[in-house]
């Protein structure tokens, strides 16, 4: 009796887990793919998928650290709204390259795979359903492994996040008194009446509670996230007398960072990564 219990957990965790691999290449949503989109190779790294544990059982993650030496300062990639697909990946590679340890847990691993689907069933399916506490579980779950590996310093720790991504590094800094700092990319920052039991507050509710400095990065012609918000966050991060500062890209679009995609802007993508890289650097994730 005692040895069929193992598989049955097993099974159990393999009915209750929707994503157990990353997907490979782009999101289906995302495509066609951009001419533009950059491609960073894995010469001097190590670079793929690996298991994280977490309290329930283990998520896909994509890990990217220099093939030599370490401990490495560790920085938590976020994925889009689309998941851990290429780009994400690409990031991961990018960071690396500049001796970081850089992973990017699966965040829907347990709600469902959005590789497949279009934008709206991503939304109504899958999104709406990943409570925020899972994510900044699982995100404690990634930052423990990495320290265990022996390859990431996670005394020197970063996160960044993109869209969906963004407005958990927010989040994750009101969260892990841990963190060094944070950087945001066009992340949702009011919930303009949209929060849930399972998402109840949105990153301006939280400006009083962050823990470690955080950039934001963000677009003025974003449709999604108006200006006004992006002030009214300035300007709740001030009243608190807390660390942080916010970008505001003239022309900008939502994802101007995603090169893969039509929204693109070359000039504030590179200025944006200048940015992280200095920002990092001045707050001790190097």
């Amino acid at each position: 009796m005692s040895e069929e219990k193992p598989s049955q957990k097993m099974s159990i965790s393999r009915r209750e887990f929707a994503v157990t691999t990353l997907a490979a290449g782009f999101a289906l949503s995302t495509q066609p793919v951009a001419a533009e989109t950059i491609t960073t190779d894995a010469t001097g790294l190590t670079a793929g998928e690996v298991k994280i544990p977490v309290k329930d059982g283990t998520i896909p993650a994509y890990r990217a650290v220099p093939d030599k030496g370490g401990p490495f300062p560790t920085v938590l990639v976020v994925q889009e709204i689309f998941g851990v697909h290429e780009h994400i990946k690409d990031v991961c590679r990018r960071l690396a390259k500049l001796g970081y340890l850089a992973i990017a847990p699966e965040m829907y691993a347990r709600q469902g795979d959005v590789s497949k689907l279009e934008l709206q069933e991503i939304i109504s399916k899958v999104v709406s359903k990943v409570p925020d506490a899972q994510v900044m579980s699982d995100l404690d779950a990634t930052v423990e492994w990495a320290k265990k590996t022996g390859n990431g310093d996670t005394a020197k720790l970063g996160i960044t996040g993109f869209c969906w991504g963004g407005r958990v590094v927010w989040l994750y800094a009101a969260h892990n008194p841990n963190l060094k700092a944070g950087v945001a990319w066009y992340g949702r920052l009011s919930g303009a009446g949209k929060a849930t039991e399972l998402q109840p507050k949105y990153p301006i509710d939280l400006a009083g509670e962050v823990k470690a400095p955080v950039l934001g990065l963000y677009g003025e012609k974003d449709t999604g996230i108006p200006v006004k918000d992006v002030e009214a966050m300035r300007a709740a991060l001030k009243k608190a007398d807390k660390p942080g500062e916010i970008v505001v890209y003239p022309e900008a679009p939502h994802a101007f960072f995603a090169d893969y995609r039509p929204s693109f802007r070359k000039e504030a993508a590179e200025d944006g990564w200048k940015k992280l890289k200095e920002w990092f650097k001045k707050n001790g994730v190097a």
